[in-house]
């Protein structure tokens, strides 16, 4: 595990794996290390035209002896739960099996607004429309984990949790509202689910495993955002500061994710990055705050996820047949 890099992915030849938010930094380089390895990856991203210049500069890269893999870019915004059921329902009919789900698009610390179907948009997005797309996703999941290893969600979450706090009586911020209080909940909602997910899928003997991961500090145009929508002077001058002095390279950024995929870990796992802090660094099997694992908080979280978005897991019916 020391010193692991994204030239210790294995070959991925007949692999699928679904990538959100890949247009752009964390999703950008492990679409584009995927890819390189030889898997098909189905780039799902709320802007096609910028899915379609990310994969053209992918493909570029990859010099005269082409990629390995394949890019498919398909429409998915997270913040409308339409466009996940479409996105969900086209995905699962193209591609039967799927290996890997990467749960990675996100907003950060950005003014209350809300999605499509009236979630506050940073929990609608981060967790919301992960939820929604991972349950939609299930059934290829375990068809493709019965094949031989199993199958694995991974859902990016953010050392932000520690700060995240659960609150079911206002969970979408409607009485009051703090960009970076409603940020770190929504990160420690990402771990919340993912660790119930796995608890219900290994319930449920399915083939499919639930991973979790944060980046630690990724230099990424996910600051640059939150600071041009500040309503501070310089603000996005302090974040393109902040990443040039401790951010590390969204590639590094990105190995917690792709160590979480392809690499040899368990469900209910949080892989981060090695070094001081856990901000920077290689993969590593961390531990999250104590918060993360309360299975109280995950089971109320589930109730009301499946309460909000309507998407129910298909956990008895996702069972692939015995041959």
């Amino acid at each position: 595990m020391s010193n692991w890099t994204a030239d210790d992915v294995p070959r991925l030849d007949d692999t699928v794996v679904v990538v959100t938010g890949a247009n752009s930094g964390l999703g950008f380089e492990a679409t584009e290390t995927f890819a390189r390895k030889g898997a098909t990856v189905v780039m799902a991203c709320r802007s096609t035209d910028r899915a379609e210049d990310a994969a053209a500069e992918i493909r570029g890269s990859a010099g005269s002896n082409g990629l390995d893999g394949t890019l498919d870019v398909r429409a998915c915004d997270l913040a409308d739960l339409d466009s996940v059921a479409s996105f969900a329902e086209s995905t699962r009919e193209a591609y039967p099996e799927i290996d890997v789900l990467c749960n990675n698009a996100g907003v950060m610390a950005i003014p209350r607004r809300e999605t499509q179907d009236g979630f506050e948009m940073q929990l609608g997005v981060n967790h919301m429309g992960h939820f929604a797309l991972t349950g939609q996703l299930l059934p290829a999941l375990a068809a493709a984990g019965s094949r031989s290893d199993p199958a694995r969600v991974v859902t990016q979450s953010s050392g932000a949790h520690e700060t995240g706090e659960m609150d079911f009586e206002d969970l979408h911020w409607e009485a009051s509202y703090s960009k970076w209080a409603a940020y770190g909940r929504s990160k420690l909602s990402n771990l919340l689910f993912a660790y119930e997910l796995d608890r219900r899928l290994d319930d449920h003997g399915l083939p499919v495993e639930s991973v979790a991961c944060h980046p630690g500090y990724a230099a990424t145009n996910l600051q640059l955002r939150t600071g041009a929508e500040s309503s501070l002077p310089f603000a996005e001058y302090g974040m393109k500061l902040a990443n040039k002095l401790f951010g590390q390279s969204a590639a590094q950024g990105a190995l917690p994710m792709l160590y979480a995929a392809v690499a040899d870990v368990a469900g209910g796992d949080y892989v981060g990055p090695d070094g001081f802090q856990n901000m920077r660094g290689y993969p590593s099997v961390q531990r999250s705050n104590n918060a993360s694992y309360d299975e109280t908080d995950a089971e109320r979280l589930w109730e009301r996820s499946v309460a909000d978005t309507g998407v129910e897991f298909p956990f008895e019916t996702a069972t692939p047949p015995t041959p």
